[in-house]
């Protein structure tokens, strides 16, 4: 199956599983999954991150997947929007290591702005993760990844030191991955 027509039939199951099929859906991530996991090997060699990274970062990515999955455009290619989101997260496991990262401008030519707009639904599915999570966790993950706010800003918001948020974010990311995993099985 050429490249195109694999990624037309992703978008075609992720249109359907916007559209709250659970089925089309888990078709969807069982078939991208080695895809994202070759990219992020390819990544990790590319900006010299550690082999072991790539796991780290493709669980990353699954989860970025489920939670902004109605940010992707259905007229447009789903392609490009998994690489992005693989580049991000590949960024993100770097930065948290110290590493300085440059990101060749044909990466950032390639990027498509999403619609931050969700429906109902996503939002039901992350809200119905996060009561899982204990405090603070379930703070840290709304004002991060939800609503966008700096590790610092929410340090501080939350008295607590920049590498306790991180660790917490960390762990709580993991959490809901395997929450998630377990859901999908």
């Amino acid at each position: 199956m050429k490249q195109s027509e694999r990624e037309d039939e992703w978008a075609k199951w992720m249109r359907a599983a916007i559209a709250g099929d659970s089925r089309a859906y888990h078709r969807f991530l069982m078939s991208v999954t080695p895809h994202l996991r070759a990219m992020a090997r390819r990544r990790c060699d590319q900006f010299g991150a550690p082999k072991g990274d790539a796991e780290d970062v493709v669980q990353e990515v699954l989860l970025a997947i489920h939670l902004k999955r109605g940010t992707w455009d259905p007229k447009r290619p789903i392609g490009p929007w998994l690489t992005v989101i693989v580049r991000n997260k590949l960024i993100d496991s770097l930065r948290k290591r110290g590493r300085h990262v440059h990101v060749p401008i044909e990466d950032v030519i390639a990027t498509l702005e999403a619609d931050e707009q969700t429906d109902a639904t996503e939002r039901m599915d992350t809200e119905a993760l996060l009561e899982r999570l204990k405090d603070p966790q379930r703070d840290i993950v709304r004002s991060i990844s939800l609503n966008g706010a700096g590790v610092r800003e929410t340090a501080e918001r939350l008295k607590m030191s920049e590498g306790s948020v991180r660790v917490a974010l960390h762990r709580a990311l993991k959490a809901l991955a395997a929450m998630y995993r377990s859901e999908a099985q």
